[in-house]
């Protein structure tokens, strides 16, 4: 597993910043260059995209492999510099990781999660959302320049809410990588088609019961929570998160209007939400 490192690596103060199911590790360059002074920021890329490891059973690619693949990780840090506070940062699929692993205490960290930022998720995914995901998810098209690639993705993907074609470019930058043998400058997304794999095999009913762990896992969770939430999200409803703020953590809930899911953690308001959060 590839893991992107910022900031100071003798800090014992590490920030872990968890991205969305098809995305990788450098959508928190903002953020992380934002904290960095203050703490250590690390940004895996989660197995099967970036520049990490494919996995042989594509039904591999669900949380229990990604939570335990994140416990390494961090056994792995804290062999290099022990560490006394673990943050923890999570966009939709890395704050479903971040939930199952702060909601069972029982599991040994090298230390517990001291605060948890759930970006646009929460224990309750909207149907609606997951069929949408679905239906592009895995279909890693080739292109004939970075600039193609994120023309593409930007059709896909305008609920994240406004971004400058330089902002767009930038998170677009590390979406792709070249197509191997290719000479002409053709590049394809950088993840395994294979994740979605499991979420089309995904059934309603199956997704309901994944939802009653979720939400039992949610209100074991100890740790001060915020959740962050595009006000036009299809996949985190409004209620959920208003749920998520009365019960297990009593989580701070805030909302920005013109973004649905999920917010980027590039415009200045959502990076210093977090950094206000997590900086204290």
């Amino acid at each position: 597993m590839a893991y992107w490192q910022w900031g100071d690596p003798a800090n014992q103060h590490v920030v872990l910043c968890v991205h969305g199911l098809s995305r990788q590790g450098r959508d928190f360059d903002v953020l992380a260059e934002y904290l960095c002074d203050e703490v250590q920021v690390i940004c895996p890329d989660v197995v099967g995209r970036g520049q990490s490891d494919w996995l042989q059973d594509p039904m591999g690619y669900q949380i229990p492999q990604y939570a335990a693949d994140m416990m390494g990780l961090l056994h792995h840090l804290h062999q290099q510099t022990p560490l006394t506070t673990l943050d923890w940062v999570g966009t939709s699929m890395g704050g479903l990781i971040g939930v199952a692993i702060a909601g069972q205490p029982e599991l040994p960290l090298p230390v517990p999660v001291n605060r948890l930022v759930l970006n646009d998720v929460g224990p309750a995914v909207e149907w609606q959302a997951i069929t949408r995901i679905a239906a592009y998810l895995g279909k890693a098209g080739h292109f004939g320049s970075l600039q193609e690639a994120a023309d593409a993705m930007w059709a896909i993907s305008t609920s994240f809410g406004p971004h400058t074609p330089e902002q767009w470019l930038a998170l677009s930058r590390h979406m792709v990588k070249p197509v191997p043998g290719a000479t002409d400058g053709r590049v394809m997304l950088h993840y395994d088609p294979a994740i979605a794999v499991p979420v089309r095999a995904t059934t309603e009913d199956a997704a309901r019961q994944g939802e009653a762990v979720l939400w039992q896992l949610f209100d074991n969770i100890k740790a001060p929570t915020l959740v962050l939430r595009g006000a036009q999200s299809d996949l985190l409803s409004h209620a959920t998160a208003l749920a998520m703020t009365q019960r297990g953590p009593r989580a701070r809930l805030v909302e920005f209007e013109g973004v649905g899911h999920a917010p980027t953690l590039v415009a200045m308001d959502q990076v210093s939400t977090v950094g206000d959060f997590l900086l204290v």
